[in-house]
């Protein structure tokens, strides 16, 4: 099991949790109470840093709980943390839905999944192997 290190930057601030023993993403809370307007963006302290492995990112997504009641989602989906980025995680938040979205200190907002990631190398050539889907794009692969 990959070994995260974390700052806590506010003290009372709880750590990613798991709410089931099956969850593959910890829910993540809010580090500070936001009001979040309907059609607005807003970004969410989470009071946390991270120091990821090598070869590793934390993907931050939304939880669907909020998004089916609430019409609220992390607006850049699934959202990356790099494993060289040493800052703030901070949750970026839209309100799709028709009134404000309130969050309290200590309300699970998003949640984190890392993820392990490879490195592309790339190779330049003058043309692809042709396969059954060809160039077949939107819609091509029927209803």
């Amino acid at each position: 099991m990959p070994k995260v290190k974390v700052v806590k930057l506010i003290e009372d601030v709880n750590l990613p949790s798991y709410q089931t023993k099956g969850s593959a993403a910890m829910d993540v809370e809010a580090a500070e109470s936001k009001v979040i307007a309907p059609g607005s963006v807003e970004v969410v302290s989470t009071g946390l840093k991270f120091e990821l492995p090598e070869g590793y990112e934390l993907q931050i997504r939304p939880r669907s709980g909020i998004a089916f009641k609430h019409g609220v989602s992390v607006l850049n989906s699934p959202g990356t943390l790099d494993e060289d980025y040493r800052g703030e995680l901070k949750i970026i938040l839209i309100n799709h839905g028709t009134k404000d979205f309130v969050i309290n200190k200590g309300d699970r907002i998003a949640q984190i999944l890392l993820k392990k990631y490879e490195k592309i190398e790339w190779e330049h050539v003058t043309s692809l192997n042709d396969s059954e889907r060809g160039s077949g794009g939107f819609g091509s692969t029927g209803k």
